[in-house]
């Protein structure tokens, strides 16, 4: 298998990063670490996470992010990392 981060996931996880690091300094770095460590669990773990309108989701370990994921044939795709403390509202229009 093969995971793919795709753009709109990729900028979600540079925002998540970006804000962490503003709350202080190394914890962006952290957050990534903590997050791609999350999405190559996926090696294993794929497809046993709750399905929400057509993507697994997998929360986050250490900070409160979800992420959206579709397995297709032997590849992973990453759609979106976003944080869980959003408005529904936001998150399910994201998905679409």
């Amino acid at each position: 298998m093969t995971i793919k981060v795709l753009d709109e996931a990729e900028n979600d996880i540079a925002n998540g990063m970006l804000f962490y690091e503003e709350q202080k300094e190394n914890l962006g770095h952290y957050f990534l670490d903590s997050i791609m460590s999350d999405i190559e669990s996926l090696y294993i773990y794929a497809k046993v996470h709750v399905e929400i309108k057509g993507y697994y989701r997998l929360l986050a370990k250490r900070f409160p992010f979800a992420i959206y994921y579709k397995v297709k044939g032997e590849c992973i795709y990453i759609y979106a990392v976003l944080d869980c403390r959003k408005n529904p509202t936001w998150i399910e229009h994201r998905l679409q």
